[in-house]
């Protein structure tokens, strides 16, 4: 049987997702292998994850997000997705200008300071580690921090230089990080400037992707802790955006704000 639902494509500095009301699924339930085949860029919607907006857990939020990546298996968290999840569910009066929001990883906040410019609370951040000893790598310095989910932030002489496909997919199935790999993030400072340029490669999209929340809130944190930037912290995506990450390390908390923005509607056809 065929069916059809509604959709909006949204992107956060790049980082794109297919926005699905979960009234609009009418009683459908979408497994990883259709949501990976509508996430697909040649013959699919194209994104690099797929977010169902449903009904809250919790009394007082507004919605609960359900994350996927686009290998169509469920995510803990994704801080860009979180946004467009905030800008989506105002836009279609599912929320105020601020507002709670639940996740795999709890009760977060939103807030619109526009159309164009979404802030949100990511979970606070957990095992923090500077310094890892990975072996015989490219590169002298690795730190990891989970802010959600796990990412590696490797400092580089010049991000723009290298193939993050390939060095990141190496990092990713380090076995330090067995079984469930890492996120991968690679920074730069911009000596003009003083911003941090950051290229991710993530895990469940298997490659690079414009930009990535917690990929720039892992950064931020590990920069902050090193001491060579001060909360809070500009970061230049791939994309060309610019996210911006506040830090509290008394209470580990975050706060990621930038843009989110709707590119296109339609309707897609699935074979249940």
């Amino acid at each position: 049987m065929t069916r059809v639902f509604k959709f909006t494509k949204m992107h956060g500095a790049g980082n794109d997702f297919i926005m699905v009301d979960a009234r609009d699924l009418q009683m459908l339930e979408l497994n990883a292998t259709h949501i990976a085949a509508l996430c697909r860029r040649r013959t699919g919607v194209g994104a690099d994850g797929l977010i169902i907006i449903g009904k809250p857990i919790n009394s007082e939020s507004a919605f609960r997000m359900v994350y996927y990546n686009a290998d169509g298996h469920e995510a803990e968290m994704c801080g860009n997705g979180a946004r467009c999840s905030v800008a989506y569910a105002h836009h279609n009066g599912l929320a105020e200008l601020e507002c709670l929001f639940d996740t795999y990883s709890g009760t977060l906040s939103g807030r619109v300071f526009s159309s164009n410019d979404i802030q949100v609370s990511l979970p606070a951040w957990k095992d923090l580690a500077l310094g890892l000893d990975l072996g015989v790598q490219e590169f002298e310095n690795h730190h990891s921090c989970n802010t959600g989910v796990p990412h590696l932030v490797i400092p580089v002489p010049d991000v723009q230089l290298l193939d993050v496909k390939r060095v990141g997919s190496s990092y990713r199935h380090h076995e330090k990080f067995y079984p469930g790999g890492t996120n991968v993030n690679f920074v730069s400072q911009d000596p003009a400037t003083g911003d941090q340029l950051l290229r991710t490669f993530e895990r469940g999209v298997e490659d690079e992707t414009l930009a990535c929340g917690t990929g720039a809130s892992a950064t931020a944190v590990v920069l902050c802790k090193l001491g060579l930037t001060e909360s809070p912290v500009s970061i230049h995506t791939k994309g060309g955006d610019v996210l911006r990450v506040s830090v509290d390390f008394e209470g580990r908390s975050l706060l990621l704000r930038g843009p989110a923005e709707t590119s296109f509607r339609g309707e897609v056809l699935i074979n249940d």
